[in-house]
């Protein structure tokens, strides 16, 4: 199949997909299409919002969709490394055998990421990172394809343990859950409340979708698309020539290459799943809020003046 005939088959597929899922999740279309695109990116992403907006759901709902296994990690303050990763006993002829834990999975959700201590956390950013992990001197390598859903909830912050900053980096999306609207809360109210069963279908099968990431990265980016990503992750940083006025003012830290690189690969995406086949400057930006939230640390006085990440990302436009 030629890679515009994989486009169109993607554009399909995606449509189809959000169609399933919606049968079961009401509203919250803008979630759903960041999530998408960190999958068919082959990228993880932190959704932040506070409990019973249907994160769970919502994320096992995509997972049967996609037709991946699922797992569910609650991480909680005494969750040890060996919890997630697995560990090894001796079975009955005395020989060390390997059971794997949790993180073997295609779609981890980590529920409540900031409950576990740093050594937890770090066990999963390793597994996120390099796709593999090392349980006593022994390499696994992950299932393919594998992402990592985790949430935090900002409003409970007694007995948390934040993500650094270097660690929040590796979600490639940081994706804030907002309360429904009337109408939706009123849906999933009667949807919730009658004793009908929705059932979803798969669509895809893994390797479809390692498939779909393939053809994400061989998707052509003009120059002036890659130097305005570029440009624009460069004008979070206030101790750069490009930063504006607000950024010297309001930011501390700014967004590294890393940012860069996801802003591409995101805007490659976004620009697939919507029938285009090359990104251009308006993919990037439908997918710089997601990708930059996380990455700008503001100072005090942003804190005490009400100054919202989304106000700065606007400002850089």
């Amino acid at each position: 199949m030629s890679d515009v005939a994989a486009v169109e088959n993607l554009v399909k597929k995606h449509t189809k997909l959000k169609e399933e899922i919606a049968r079961i999740i009401v509203g919250q279309e803008k979630v759903i299409d960041e999530i998408l695109i960190s999958v068919f990116s082959g990228g993880h992403s932190l959704l932040i919002g506070v409990p019973g907006l249907a994160k769970t759901l919502m994320v096992n709902t995509i997972a049967q969709a996609l037709g991946l296994d699922f797992k569910r990690i609650q991480f909680t303050p005494d969750l040890m490394p060996s919890d997630i990763l697995g560990s090894e006993i001796l079975d009955e002829n005395r020989h060390f055998k390997f059971i794997k834990g949790p993180v073997f999975g295609n779609i981890i959700l980590a529920d409540e990421i900031n409950r576990t201590p740093p050594k937890t956390q770090a066990a999963l950013l390793e597994a996120m990172q390099e796709r593999a992990v090392t349980v006593a001197g022994q390499h696994y390598k992950l299932n393919s394809p594998y992402f990592v859903l985790a949430t935090q909830n900002p409003i409970e912050q007694e007995g948390t343990y934040p993500l650094p900053e270097a660690q929040l980096d590796r979600f490639m999306f940081a994706i804030k859950l907002e309360y429904p609207s009337f109408e939706e809360e009123v849906n999933v109210v009667k949807n919730t409340t009658s004793d009908v069963k929705v059932t979803v279908n798969p669509l895809f099968t893994a390797q479809e979708i390692v498939d779909f990431q393939q053809l994400i990265r061989r998707i052509p980016v003009a120059d002036n698309v890659v130097e305005y990503a570029v440009n624009l992750v460069g004008k979070t940083r206030p101790a750069g020539d490009r930063a504006p006025g607000i950024v010297k003012e309001y930011v501390d830290w700014g967004a590294g290459p890393r940012a860069s690189q996801n802003l591409v690969l995101a805007a490659k995406a976004h620009a697939a799943v919507h029938g285009k086949f090359s990104p251009d400057i308006e993919d990037v930006q439908k997918v710089a809020f997601g990708i930059l939230r996380h990455r700008i640390i503001k100072n005090y006085k942003a804190e005490a003046e009400g100054i919202s990440e989304e106000q700065i990302i606007q400002s850089l436009f």
